[in-house]
């Protein structure tokens, strides 16, 4: 039987999971696309920066939710050495997204993105789109292999 500690991490990880790669997904799939169909450079940009600057906090707080809950998980089971490859890709996306909100765009991603739209503004905004795109996709594998894996599917 499990404890209640860890019935709690599992459903507000899953919750943190869901605000944030929906997130991403919607940043992908709907935000950027609208931004980037925008015929004006200024305003595109501007609204770029009001729109991730509103996200960004909402993606801080469920990155760190996502990471405490899943390692609190991992060292509740004691499973650091039989995780499956979908729980390695987990933490894999979970880094990524930690060094990016965390480490790399407060110290200089953001003012290079900002010089890199001064620049060309439709090539910044379509190379974000693609790593977006790519970022997302193995947001997506990580999940879809976690929910089939805990189901069997891979044994």
């Amino acid at each position: 039987m499990e404890n209640n500690y860890f019935i709690i991490a599992r459903a507000l990880h899953i919750i943190a999971v869901v605000l944030w790669i929906g997130g991403v997904a919607f940043v992908t799939t709907v935000l950027i696309p609208a931004i980037r169909s925008n015929k004006s450079a200024d305003n595109r940009f501007n609204l770029f920066e009001m729109l991730e600057g509103k996200f960004s906090f909402q993606a801080k707080l469920t990155t760190i939710l996502t990471g405490l809950s899943g390692f609190y998980m991992l060292y509740v089971m004691n499973a650091w050495s039989s995780m499956q490859w979908w729980i390695h890709l987990m933490i894999f996306i979970w880094l990524i997204f930690a060094l990016v909100l965390f480490v790399l765009e407060p110290l200089f991603l953001h003012k290079w993105f900002h010089r890199q739209a001064e620049v060309n503004n439709e090539r910044a905004f379509f190379v974000l789109q693609v790593m977006h795109i790519i970022l997302l996709t193995i947001s997506l594998i990580a999940i879809f292999g976690g929910v089939a894996g805990v189901h069997g599917l891979f044994y």
